[in-house]
């Protein structure tokens, strides 16, 4: 006999890319022990075993011999959702949030984001902030989360500790930069590598099969080919998900073909095998043709970043082109370029930003809240390789999820609640 949960109520995912589907009155059976079926992969004890229709609830609950249950019954205000994925954010940037949008992105990085992230020497400061900001994203629904930690590697580790301790999915990347940064907040290449074997090591040693660690060159202008090789070469060794940017900005695109012997930006990153099915980057604005069919055919993602490319001036990234590219496609706060750690916020801004693409070109369609829908929840775990595990209520994947109330008269904004993981 086989113990669990039953959720009956208003049901929201996406079964299929970019396309919803939606159940008035359903139900999610989750298996407690992790037992009602033989997906191997799911990560968590809590699985699904059985979705569908209310009306065929009472045939699912015989098929599994249920000996006992705990039945949730959604309220009339009340939607469950897959959880929220951002595929994108620094969080020792958080204390800047909503500051210093006045520089383009490589001026900002000199004026406030090292001077900040420089201060997370400090293990004090590390532990209110990272449990701030992995407090403050569960708020807002973001049961997963790709986090760029800081150069030092104990601060990152602290990061990991923070969300094992409120119990979010995540990546957790300890950063490598070894110039364009002050003298203070850079490191030799060779400490580099020894900092992110140990730190690869230590998350792994955490036990806690939420949290993965994740190989982070800042980007190409932060590290040089031979760096950025060796790292491609310990994500290779051991399996590991890969994060850094990609063509933010114009001034930066020119710097790396002018430092990389006129090589674009997607191929300085192949030449050094960071280009992988696993290999998660943010931005993407000034992808050319050739850029893009690389980051198809290797399999390597975007993380579509809206409010961050408008705060910074850095431009409007085309999100349909990169689709009809055959690029997988998920959405970051990219805090703190962007303002708010909330995805959604960043499903908002991918809407508006689109629509003003569309102004300046008649052939470009905006967004629907279908596509932002799904960048936010399945498209979100397509890109971080995730989605055999979470992204939707598919039966076998873990129960990642969260409860949307409509009718909470406190808040300006719907109440969401993080109901399993």
């Amino acid at each position: 006999m086989a113990e669990g949960k039953i959720i009956q109520g208003p049901i929201i995912h996406c079964v299929d890319p970019y396309s919803l589907t939606v159940i008035q009155n359903g139900f999610v059976i989750v298996d407690d022990e992790g037992k009602a079926t033989n997906n191997t992969r799911s990560t968590a004890r809590f699985q699904i075993a059985a979705v569908g229709d209310a009306a065929d609830l009472h045939t699912a609950k015989k098929k599994f011999n249920f000996a006992r249950e705990d039945l949730i019954t959604l309220g009339k205000t009340q939607l469950l959702l897959p959880g929220l994925i951002d595929t994108h954010i620094h969080a020792p940037q958080y204390p800047n949030a909503g500051l210093g949008y006045d520089k383009p992105l490589l001026e900002w990085l000199d004026n406030y984001t090292y001077k900040l992230e420089k201060q997370y020497r400090d293990q004090e400061l590390c532990k209110r902030v990272f449990d701030a900001v992995v407090r403050k994203t569960l708020d807002h629904g973001t049961t997963t989360a790709c986090y760029f930690g800081s150069l030092f590697r104990d601060s990152t580790l602290v990061l990991a500790s923070s969300v094992t301790r409120y119990g979010q999915r995540a990546f957790v990347g300890k950063i490598n930069m070894t110039k364009l940064a002050p003298e203070d907040y850079i490191e030799t290449a060779e400490k580099s590598i020894e900092d992110t074997l140990e730190f690869v090591k230590e998350v792994k040693d955490i036990g806690n099969p939420l949290i993965q660690p994740i190989i982070t060159p800042r980007f190409a202008l932060s590290v040089d080919m031979e760096l950025m090789k060796k790292l491609g070469a310990i994500a290779k060794e051991q399996n590991l998900h890969i994060q850094t940017h990609i063509s933010e900005n114009k001034d930066e695109v020119k710097m790396v073909r002018e430092l990389y012997d006129n090589k674009s930006y997607a191929d300085v990153y192949n030449e050094a095998n960071l280009l992988t099915p696993k290999t998660v980057l943010a931005h993407g604005i000034y992808l050319s043709e050739d850029e893009m069919n690389l980051l198809s055919k290797t399999g390597t993602s975007i993380s579509h970043c809206p409010e961050s490319n408008v705060n910074l001036g850095s431009g409007i990234c085309d999100v349909r082109k990169l689709k009809n590219h055959g690029i997988t496609l998920g959405l970051g706060t990219d805090v703190a370029g962007g303002a708010s750690p909330s995805i959604i916020t960043a499903m908002r801004s991918a809407i508006s930003a689109s629509t003003n693409l569309s102004f300046a070109d008649e052939n470009s369609k905006p967004l629907t809240y279908i596509d932002v829908f799904y960048l936010a929840t399945l498209g979100g775990a397509k890109a971080l390789a995730l989605d055999d595990q979470i992204g939707n209520f598919q039966v076998g994947k873990s129960f990642d999820a969260i409860i949307v109330d409509l009718d909470v008269k406190s808040s300006v904004a719907p109440e969401v609640g993080v109901c399993g993981r």
